[in-house]
């Protein structure tokens, strides 16, 4: 579905915001101030910021999911569906930074029944990351290692790179594929044989 520009410039403030100030302290009240309009236009975007959340937590989510179902499927060896998968990740937080922090920090923040929903979702990806890892196990690419440990690790290790593009957005140096070739290095440097 097409969204008009203003109603994304009203969605991409909204993340902006609730970044700033945590999804509890931002109020609609404050989303339309800072877009200069009175908080009753808002809802002309958006029945409330309950859905801004839920909107995008999903849409994220079911980016990553779609991502690495196709890396999974894909006949890449086990290093190499790694290697894409770390860079699935750099080049999402790199191009929607707001949307992966929302999905890190925020999610707590859904309501039931759309809580655990999310939260199956979460589990299901952990699982796959799993997969990818003990496939590269049993096929002799990776170490012998402790799954969930292993697979703890990785998402820690990607998980943050969103903040390099929130905090630093601003520094001209900020180059996803130099991060990408530093953290495949580093990550594989803990798990291949």
């Amino acid at each position: 579905m097409k969204v008009s520009p203003k109603k994304e410039e009203f969605l991409q403030e909204s993340l902006k915001l609730i970044h700033e100030k945590g999804f509890k302290a931002t109020t609609m009240r404050d989303i339309a101030e800072r877009l200069n309009f009175d908080v009753s236009n808002s809802y002309n975007y958006i029945k409330s910021k309950q859905e801004i959340l839920e909107s995008f937590l999903f849409r994220t989510s079911n980016e990553f999911h779609k991502t690495i179902d196709n890396v999974l499927d894909s006949n890449y060896s086990a290093e190499d569906k790694l290697k894409s998968l770390i860079s699935s990740h750099i080049r999402i937080a790199s191009e929607k930074p707001y949307e992966v922090a929302l999905l890190v920090n925020e999610w707590r923040n859904l309501k039931e029944p759309k809580l655990n929903e999310f939260v199956t979702l979460r589990d299901t990806y952990e699982k796959k990351v799993s997969k990818l890892l003990e496939d590269g196990i049993n096929n002799k690419i990776f170490k012998q290692m402790d799954i969930r440990i292993a697979t703890s690790v990785v998402l820690a290790s990607l998980r943050w790179f969103y903040d390099e593009y929130t905090v630093k957005k601003n520094e001209k140096n900020l180059n996803p594929i130099e991060f990408e070739r530093q953290i495949v290095g580093f990550i594989l440097s803990g798990i291949l044989l």
